[in-house]
């Protein structure tokens, strides 16, 4: 017997002895009523006003590094764009970790963002215990840029090829030590990756950023590192550092004379450093478009490029959905580099 009530099972409505509603059921009428505005205002017409206010742009690494810098050339731009300021807001700490908790518990409004990491977004989950999940408690709007980072050694080192690094390796296992900007990072993790490839284990040096890392490298105190090339362009500009691959697919602009770690002779090696815009969960779809159309108008603009290109950084301008399916897939190649390596956070 179906449970659903018909028309003609409905009670009646309960009147008084006027044919009124009593006053607790005129007040729920009132609530209905009132129930479609805040619905409504999440479809199709929730961003027509947004923003009307500033926006709060949260940077979960500390000013300074190539992150902080990215994320306040895209504000200044989106401030431009909307004439509504977004307002830097740096909370570093924890790899990226403190941030993102603020955000993925902000009021999904669309008044709070996140710049976040491929550390931040892909990696942390395989190395920390979270309290958020970097897919289901975000919106990803759309992958800002991505760099390749680039190995470098002492420009006094005798090392002057990839082959011989991983004959050096060979050689001396263990020996040969790598500066990385932190645990988790990308420097961290494409050395981790680097020694998986080609069969060889290095000794990992962990500092407290990437500043410190290229002071010990250029000091001649470690062999090499895998740095980030907004970190290591200064330094290998200046001579005091020699760089010997790059770890993207394609060369870098600002490096043509070197070899990618492909053409060195590791045809399965790519890793890019990314970054890109968050919203919490729940932010209402039509803001979520509507940020990253504008983030990616801003992205395009030739002034634009040639910034974030003199830090040898790649525009990628993603779609959200584009975004999500990224992660998910960096999600489980890291995850795979964390278990095969034994990562463990200290």
């Amino acid at each position: 017997m179906s449970l659903a009530a018909t028309p003609d099972a409905m009670p009646p409505a309960v009147t008084d002895h006027t044919g009124a509603l009593p006053a607790c059921a005129a007040l729920a009428c009132a609530v209905l009523l009132c129930l479609p505005a805040p619905v409504q205002a999440q479809g199709k017409d929730a961003a027509a006003t947004w923003p009307d206010r500033p926006i709060r742009l949260i940077v979960p690494f500390a000013p300074g590094g190539s992150t902080d810098a990215a994320a306040r050339i895209i504000g200044l731009k989106v401030t431009e764009l909307w004439g509504q300021q977004v307002l830097i807001d740096n909370r570093p700490g924890a790899t990226g970790i403190i941030g993102s908790e603020m955000v993925a518990k902000a009021t999904p409004d669309g008044y709070t963002v996140l710049f976040g990491t491929i550390g931040s977004h892909s990696v942390n989950v395989s190395l920390f215990k979270l309290s958020y999940d970097p897919l289901k408690d975000f919106e990803p709007v759309t992958m800002t840029a991505a760099v390749g980072n680039v190995l470098v050694v002492n420009a006094k080192s005798p090392l002057k090829s990839v082959k011989d690094l991983i004959a050096l390796a060979r050689q001396k296992p263990g020996e040969p030590t790598f500066a990385s900007s932190g645990i988790g990072g990308a420097p961290h993790l494409t050395g981790e990756f680097f020694a998986l490839q080609t069969g060889t284990r290095m000794t990992h040096i962990p500092y407290k950023g990437g500043g410190p890392a290229m002071a010990d490298l250029v000091s001649g105190n470690v062999t090499m590192s895998f740095a980030s090339m907004t970190s290591a362009l200064p330094f290998i500009k200046d001579g005091r550092l020699r760089p010997l691959a790059v770890s993207s697919r394609a060369r870098s602009g600002q490096l043509p004379d070197v070899p990618t770690m492909i053409e060195a002779g590791l045809p399965n090696f790519e890793v890019r450093d990314w970054q890109g815009i968050f919203l919490p969960r729940g932010t209402p779809r039509p803001i979520v478009d509507k940020l990253a159309k504008g983030v990616i108008s801003v992205l395009r603009q030739p002034d634009t490029i040639e910034r974030f290109t003199a830090q040898g950084m790649e525009i990628i301008a993603s779609t959200p959905d584009e975004f999500r399916t990224a992660i998910a897939s960096e999600i489980a190649r890291w995850a795979k580099v964390v278990k095969e390596a034994s990562i463990k956070a200290e």
